[in-house]
């Protein structure tokens, strides 16, 4: 394979670990940003090591989109009465098959996009939750 198929390896691999550790610390908000800054230091890291520089990037950048982009949904998951025990094992479980997925040549690009459409998605559907309620407290 050629050095696509790299990048877009370490891309999906970045992903899966920023899921994982958002399932695993993202509860609050600072827990987030440290999902976020592990999952790019050590996919990035990894890239550096095992592959290179193109590599590295987009290890780092796909751990930072996976943390970032499934972090609403763990939040919601929890507000919504979901344990962090259970949310954290099924959202690390996804998280793996994830990785598992992303040794299949071109799943990394499409993980990149459908994970932030997936947060951007969450975030749409909580804004227009309440929308009635806000027109009752009106009067």
């Amino acid at each position: 394979m050629g050095g696509w198929y790299t990048v877009g390896l370490f891309l999906g691999l970045g992903v899966a670990a920023g899921v994982l550790l958002a399932a695993l610390l993202g509860g609050a908000r600072a827990g987030t940003l440290a999902a976020t800054l592990l999952a790019a230091a050590a996919v990035g890291a990894a890239g550096a090591l095992l592959a290179g520089v193109p590599e590295a990037v987009a290890g780092a950048l796909g751990g930072a989109v996976g943390a970032v982009g499934v972090a609403p949904l763990v939040r919601a998951a929890r507000a919504r009465g979901g344990t962090s025990t259970g949310t954290a094992l099924l959202v690390g479980a996804a998280a793996l098959v994830l990785a598992a997925f992303a040794f299949v040549p071109a799943v990394g690009y499409v993980y990149a996009v459908a994970v932030p459409a997936l947060a951007a998605r969450i975030r749409r559907r909580a804004a227009r939750t309440h929308a009635g309620l806000r027109v009752l407290a009106r009067d």
